[in-house]
């Protein structure tokens, strides 16, 4: 047919038109979607924010399925041996067992145990990521004199020995320091010797990373267009290095719990009576016959542990797809 030059030509409908138009996604929702295929990692977080909620509810599930985790049971103990009758002591009243010499129900100390050791290493966990992320930028955006002194104070608080510095300056503190005393006055050493000595670890990470983002072109970009040195740092690299903190974080956090355990087994960690996972392996050590006072509390540092691991392990890959083995 030929096409005059006054004749109207009829447009073919879009294909497209009336569809949904395409949603573009962030970088976050698209590392989400990574994230909840792997469901090693995802199990990991789910037991994560079930600790966290047994360390919260804490009173209210010992209420429910505990006693008091300080209260004496003296006649479900053998005097003769000192251990529970029936050798453990489980039972509809203490899930767990009782603990051998004194019958303190072991499932309301490992629960209220929760509570101490998560919240020191989670605190521990935030004073290292600020000091070391802080201090890590600024070496590697600077440089010179800056870079190495920085870099010299890490080489120093990597080399002290905190183990045998924790126990001294446990032995110094006095019961009531700072405005602070018992439980309150441990709880806040511990978070300073683990907290303010681990910060070099993620200062190193945090360096590297700022040191390849500074020659990136969109640094150069915002130098060109005058911005100054505060601003390129907040609001060009510190959102370029959320994932690497985020997963070393994860990743640091056990690592403390166990060093937190550690203390509290060698004596200069949080004072009895109250409960804490690494305390009741200290008593349990007295009481190596007798497995299930053991178990309970190593068990929690196992599952709790492997879980920050897994997940850890998980968030990377899913924020760093290219760096996944």
């Amino acid at each position: 047919m030929v096409v005059g030059p006054g004749t109207q030509v009829p447009i073919a409908a879009d294909p497209a038109e009336g569809a949904k138009a395409i949603e573009g996604r962030s970088l976050g929702r698209i590392a989400w979607t990574r994230l909840k295929r792997d469901r090693v990692a995802m199990g990991g977080g789910c037991v994560v924010i079930f600790l966290i909620l047994v360390a919260v509810f804490a009173p209210v599930i010992v209420d429910l399925f505990g006693s008091p985790p300080n209260e004496f049971h003296q006649k479900l103990i053998d005097t003769s041996t000192l251990a529970p009758y029936g050798g453990t002591g489980i039972s509809g009243d203490h899930l767990f067992g009782v603990e051998p010499q004194n019958g303190r129900d072991i499932f309301s100390r490992v629960v209220y145990g929760a509570r101490i050791s998560l919240l020191i290493a989670f605190l521990a966990t935030l004073v290292s990521v600020v000091i070391g992320s802080t201090l890590g930028v600024i070496a590697g955006y600077f440089g010179g004199w800056v870079d190495a002194l920085i870099s010299r104070a890490m080489d120093v608080f990597l080399a002290f020995p905190l183990l045998v510095f924790s126990i001294a300056l446990a032995g110094v503190i006095p019961d009531s320091a700072f405005g602070l005393s018992g439980d309150s006055l441990r709880i806040a050493l511990l978070i300073f010797i683990i907290g303010f000595f681990s910060w070099p670890y993620i200062g190193r990470i945090v360096r590297g990373q700022t040191l390849s983002l500074r020659e990136r072109e969109f640094v150069d970009a915002a130098r060109s267009l005058g911005a100054r040195s505060p601003y390129i740092i907040f609001k060009e690299m510190l959102p370029n290095l959320v994932g690497p903190i985020l997963v070393y974080a994860t990743l640091l956090i056990p690592t403390n719990i166990l060093f937190e355990a550690a203390l509290s087994f060698l004596g200069v960690g949080i004072r009895p009576p109250t409960a804490s996972w690494g305390g009741m392996l200290a008593d349990a050590a007295k009481f190596y016959t007798i497995w299930h006072f053991m178990f309970f509390p190593g068990i929690a540092i196992f599952i709790t542990v492997l879980s920050f691991n897994l997940f850890g392990d998980g968030l990377r890959d899913a924020l760093d797809p290219k760096g996944k083995r």
